[in-house]
C-alpha cells in the first residue's frame, strides 16, 4: 500500500513510464480519445473527478518543462486553473491541440465537463 501519491494502478504505471519530452494530456470528458495512445480513464460521472484534482495529482508526480492549451480556453476558468498551478501554456487552436493527441504518451481522462479543460504537459527532468 502506497503512503501517498497516485493510488490508481493504471495511472501510477502510466506516469512511471514517462520520460523527458513525453507528452501527457489531462483531459475533460469530451476530448476525443486517440486510438494510438494509452488512456487512463478516471471519469465516474460528469464533474467527478474534477480536472483540477487530477491535474494536481499528476503535477505532484512529474516534472513539467512546458505545456499547451487551447486558445479557446484563454480568459476562462480553465486559464485561471492553469495559472494557479504555475503553468503558462502555449496557446494553440483547439483543433491543433487535438492533432497533438496522436503523439502523446498518455491521456488521463477526467470527469470534467467544463469546455476546453484540457492541457498537454511536456515532461522534463529533475536534474
Amino acid at each position: 500500500m502506497r503512503r501517498a501519491g497516485v493510488l490508481n494502478p493504471a495511472l501510477a504505471e502510466g506516469l512511471a513510464r514517462l520520460g523527458h519530452g513525453h507528452l501527457v494530456v489531462v483531459a475533460d470528458c469530451g476530448l476525443p480519445l486517440p486510438p494510438s495512445a494509452p488512456v487512463v480513464d478516471v471519469s465516474v460521472v460528469h464533474g467527478v473527478p474534477r480536472f483540477t484534482q487530477v491535474l494536481e495529482a499528476v503535477l505532484d508526480e512529474i516534472v513539467v518543462e512546458g505545456s499547451v492549451a487551447a486558445t479557446e480556453s484563454s480568459g476562462t476558468v480553465v486559464s485561471t486553473w492553469l495559472d494557479e498551478r504555475g503553468l503558462a501554456p502555449e496557446l494553440v487552436p483547439h483543433d491543433e491541440l487535438k492533432a497533438l493527441l496522436d503523439s502523446v504518451a498518455l491521456v488521463v481522462r477526467t470527469g470534467e465537463a467544463t469546455p476546453y479543460a484540457n492541457v498537454v504537459l511536456r515532461c522534463g527532468v529533475p536534474f
